[in-house]
């Protein structure tokens, strides 16, 4: 009787302890949302005439610590175990302006947010589309027809309600440069799938001295390994690159110095014909809203515009921080160049000393060496001159040969160089 006493006062003391956990659980995220909402008005108040007096680049999120307060450092202790506190209150001090909000620039907006940029200014003139829905970062159905810049704006005010955010619906052209360009941007992204646009703004952002980081195409693409960040002049098999880089260098005299965001994969497919209401194939450019801007569509696999946008938003926030990042070399080389020039160091070696037994190294040593040493150019250019195809017609004009004819022909003993400066070695 007294072990059936026990029992109960013990079962009866776990159900009580079980219920009070439980009532304390539920009550916990109340208080907290509480807590948030209250310091998240108290913020926005204090920057409300900071964000007003803004576009004379006197004010901002700069003058204020947002990581003082105890609800956005907790939100962001892994970036600041990560860049370190200083470092990261150069990000959440930072202006953004985010040009574009689709599938690149909704993705590079979310993650630029998430790693907490105090200040963000969302641009874009189109509305959430139904078929948008695939690639796009935060949209669901019940946003379809409200503009992009607006969708965006409503969900991150519930994810970092401390940023200060504006949202313009608005088409970049030579009128609104002043109004989107003004206030002094820490950097300026350009997520444009238009020539005429995309060219406009990166001539703009060069004139002002402004940073600008550019996406190129990220359609019909299906290899996320194949991204990169280098130079517009490094950018291959792109046809939106290549564009770009024509009409800057001919209206604007404007040769490189843009990073951009690109894939070294060739596009998977083309864009599809159009089709008028009848159905039939028709000129799409009888239904352009906004002249110059593309009508027929070109398949996306969602994945990868995502990914280009994670990547923009990395690479601007390491920036930001000062976090120095040693991007991939821009070598779109295969195993059969290796193998040639390979081939053709042992050939020399002969040449020259009668044997090929002092060369120590394979094919992936040549690519290493190649790619990684020596970025694919010989050792006397300092940057790349030649791009696209004319990257592979250098290729076949270069050579691997010793730097010290008394050692070995290893790793460490190998320079790139073209056939006409091999010849002085």
């Amino acid at each position: 009787m007294e072990k059936l006493k026990c029992l109960a006062l013990v079962g009866g003391g776990a159900l009580v302890g079980a219920v009070s956990t439980l009532f304390l659980l539920k009550l916990r995220p109340r208080k907290i949302e509480s807590q948030c909402g209250k310091k998240a008005t108290k913020l926005n108040e204090a920057t409300a005439k900071c964000w007003i007096d803004s576009g004379n680049g006197n004010c901002g999120t700069g003058g204020l610590n947002l990581l003082s307060d105890e609800i956005v450092s907790e939100q962001l202790t892994r970036n600041i175990q990560f860049f370190g506190l200083d470092s990261q209150q150069k990000v959440t001090a930072s202006y953004i302006v985010i040009i574009g909000l689709g599938g690149v620039g909704s993705h590079a907006a979310s993650m630029l947010l998430r790693s907490g940029v105090g200040k963000l200014l969302l641009v874009d003139f189109d509305q959430v589309s139904l078929s948008s829905l695939n690639r796009h970062a935060v949209a669901t159905r019940a946003d379809v027809g409200i503009p992009k810049a607006e969708c965006l704006k409503k969900h991150f005010s519930s994810i970092f309600p401390e940023c200060q955010i504006d949202a313009k619906v608005l088409l970049y052209d030579v009128s609104s440069e002043e109004e989107i360009l003004s206030g002094n941007p820490d950097f300026v992204l350009d997520c444009i799938d238009n020539i005429d646009t995309k060219v406009a703004l990166l001539a703009a952002c060069v004139r002002r001295g402004l940073k600008v980081l550019s996406a190129t195409g990220a359609g019909a693409r299906a290899d996320p390994t194949r991204i990169r960040v280098a130079d517009l002049r490094e950018s291959t098999n792109d046809p939106l690159s290549r564009a770009v880089r024509h009409r800057l260098r001919k209206d604007y005299g404007i040769e490189g110095g843009i990073p951009v965001v690109f894939s070294l994969e060739k596009p998977k497919a083309k864009l599809l014909p159009f089709r008028g209401p009848s159905g039939e194939e028709d000129n799409p450019s009888d239904y352009q809203i906004v002249p110059g801007f593309r009508v027929r569509i070109i398949p996306v696999l969602g994945t990868i515009p995502a990914i280009f946008g994670q990547v923009m938003a990395s690479y601007v926030v390491t920036q930001l921080a000062g976090l120095h990042v040693q991007t991939e070399p821009v070598v779109n080389l295969d195993v059969d160049h290796y193998q040639m020039l390979l081939q053709r160091l042992m050939e020399h070696e002969e040449s020259l000393y009668g044997t090929a037994m002092e060369v120590e190294v394979d094919v992936e040593e040549v690519r290493y060496v190649v790619k990684e040493l020596w970025h694919g150019r010989s050792a006397r250019e300092l940057s790349a001159k030649d791009v696209g195809r004319g990257m592979w017609r250098s290729v076949n004009e270069l050579m691997l040969v010793r730097w010290d004819q008394a050692k070995a022909a290893s790793i460490s003993n190998l320079i790139l160089l073209k056939f006409q400066e091999s010849l002085w070695m």
